[in-house]
């Protein structure tokens, strides 16, 4: 007992140990997403997920909740808008793209995500910005355009482009103006926050899971669904956000946000390795114009790294503020 208590112990002190364990439950929630998309219609998927995480979070977060709730009921309007961005559409989104398109696609998409969030709080919140972040932000997000047009960018201007890649476009457009959002969000604690955005969302997803159900579109009750709804539920919502929270306390958010860039990538080898997806050309372009543009844009960033983090859990930082 006290050998599993010390080891435990020494894992929670791993910041970067913790952050690929976050890395790889991120990257697998694409995967499963993918992998059960005949058994799990995408609404289904997303609404027992964040039903199961608030279950799960609810009786830790209760006591904050409570202590709370003026603040929440004086910012319900900001709140009601990252449940409904953060919770509600993104994953929603996410897991109706997988339906047509590959992991590994949405995967190296999503890697665009910093340079977005970078274009957007210049634009809407006044940051700051240098010459190298617009052009590191530039290069990533011809990337983004390099993956979506898969190689022959001419078709971007006809309707030859795969609806599931432009649905999970959507997705990270709408991931990013939640991150830079976030930066308005109160100051309550992190898990008060995490559970008012998971209502903010259910309540969101329950009228289209209630059209999907009308559909007829149902999940087919078989172990390997129960897994992949288990899977979605527990890593990458609720193991995930501790093991980011304590990545933040141990590294701080710059160090974790430029960390948490192996994602897309580990995602891509996941992809590889369990659906059998393949690595073509346009993926290799795309993959390293991203990457390029991320670390170039970052370079010296403080904002750049800790908009990555903050569509997460950045408030981490106000909480040990605070307390």
């Amino acid at each position: 007992m006290q050998n599993g208590s010390r080891f435990f112990a020494s894992l929670w002190s791993r910041a970067y140990v913790l952050l690929t364990f976050t890395a790889l439950f991120w990257a697998g929630n694409a995967i499963v997403a993918r992998a059960a998309r005949e058994l799990i219609p995408p609404v289904a998927l997303a609404f027992w997920r964040w039903t199961i995480a608030l279950a799960i979070i609810l009786p830790f977060a209760w006591r904050h909740l409570r202590r709370d709730a003026p603040v929440i009921r004086g910012n319900w309007r900001m709140l009601l808008v990252l449940g409904a961005l953060g919770i509600g559409a993104f994953n929603t989104l996410l897991y109706s793209g997988l339906q047509q398109t590959t992991a590994l696609n949405a995967m190296l998409l999503q890697s665009g995500q910093p340079a977005l969030i970078l274009f957007l709080g210049a634009i809407f919140m006044g940051d700051s910005t240098t010459v190298c972040q617009i052009v590191g932000a530039a290069i990533a997000l011809a990337g983004v355009l390099w993956i979506i047009a898969r190689g022959n960018l001419g078709i971007l201007g006809t309707l030859n482009i795969n609806e599931g890649d432009l649905i999970i476009g959507l997705a990270v457009c709408l991931w990013a103006v939640y991150a830079v959002m976030l930066r308005r969000r109160p100051a309550i604690h992190p898990l008060s926050l995490f559970a008012v955005t998971l209502i903010v969302g259910i309540i969101g997803i329950s009228p289209f899971y209630g059209m999907e159900l009308n559909s007829e579109r149902y999940v087919v009750l078989q172990e390997e669904s129960l897994l992949a709804i288990g899977y979605v539920s527990i890593f990458p919502s609720v193991l995930a956000y501790l093991f980011f929270n304590r990545g933040v306390e141990l590294i701080g958010s710059a160090g974790t946000g430029m960390y948490m860039n192996i994602m897309p990538i580990m995602g891509a080898g996941l992809a590889i390795v369990f659906l059998g997806e393949h690595l073509r050309g346009f993926h290799a372009i795309g993959m390293a114009l991203i990457v390029g543009g991320v670390l170039l844009a970052g370079r010296g960033s403080k904002p750049l790294a800790g908009a990555v983090v903050s569509s997460k859990t950045d408030n981490i930082e106000r909480r040990n503020e605070s307390e």
